[in-house]
């Protein structure tokens, strides 16, 4: 969001590789991960063409405003799929955040590059206590575990004529959990990114 040129080049390729790498989860046959990744691919590449550095373009002010309605409907359609699941919850967190950065760019796109004396408004302080928590909880996560001799209880159910050399179902790359939350963790960590400059 107006950084360094460099960092800004980082950012949009973490984000749009992210995207990618959601829209190749939407080939699951598990409706709830298309479903999930559909969202995260709009929220990866919506960053990344955000986190383009202001002096290779600079975005006309109606662009803002299509940000704030097309990441509004996210929020909302992550705020009825809530009733079914939490983990949606976090969906609605992030199409906020994308919502407030829209319109702080509208609003004043000096703002970004300088806080003032103000300081950090307690929506951006908000946000970045949430997205530095859901971090840290997603990083731990990811740190494997032992595996339970016999495949444990939370082994994939066995379909026939799929067992691996393991006895376990060899799991589809695009419906592996720790790839999905490898991939919420980039997204969160660019949003910190994007959110520090406010």
């Amino acid at each position: 969001m107006h950084g360094p040129a460099s960092s800004g080049w980082l950012l949009v390729a973490l984000c749009a590789a992210t995207g990618a790498y959601c829209l190749l989860r939407m080939r699951s046959g598990v409706e709830e991960q298309r479903s999930a990744a559909g969202g995260e691919a709009l929220m990866g590449f919506g960053m990344a063409a955000m986190a383009v550095p202001a002096a290779v373009f600079t975005p006309p002010a109606w662009l803002w405003s299509g940000y704030v309605v097309v990441f509004g409907a996210a929020g909302l359609r992550a705020l009825w799929a809530a009733r079914s699941g939490r983990h949606h919850l976090h969906h609605l967190v992030g199409a906020a955040a994308m919502v407030y950065m829209a319109v702080v760019m509208a609003g004043s796109p000096a703002h970004a590059h300088a806080h003032g004396a103000s300081g950090t408004p307690v929506l951006t302080g908000a946000l970045l206590l949430y997205f530095t928590a859901y971090v840290l909880v997603t990083g731990v996560r990811l740190i494997p575990v032992v595996a339970v001799a016999g495949g444990g209880t939370g082994a994939p159910p066995v379909p026939a004529g799929k067992v691996g050399a393991d006895g376990r179902a060899p799991a589809g790359w695009g419906d592996r959990p720790e790839l999905a939350r490898a991939c919420r963790l980039s997204m969160a960590m660019g949003m910190l990114a994007m959110l520090l400059p406010l």
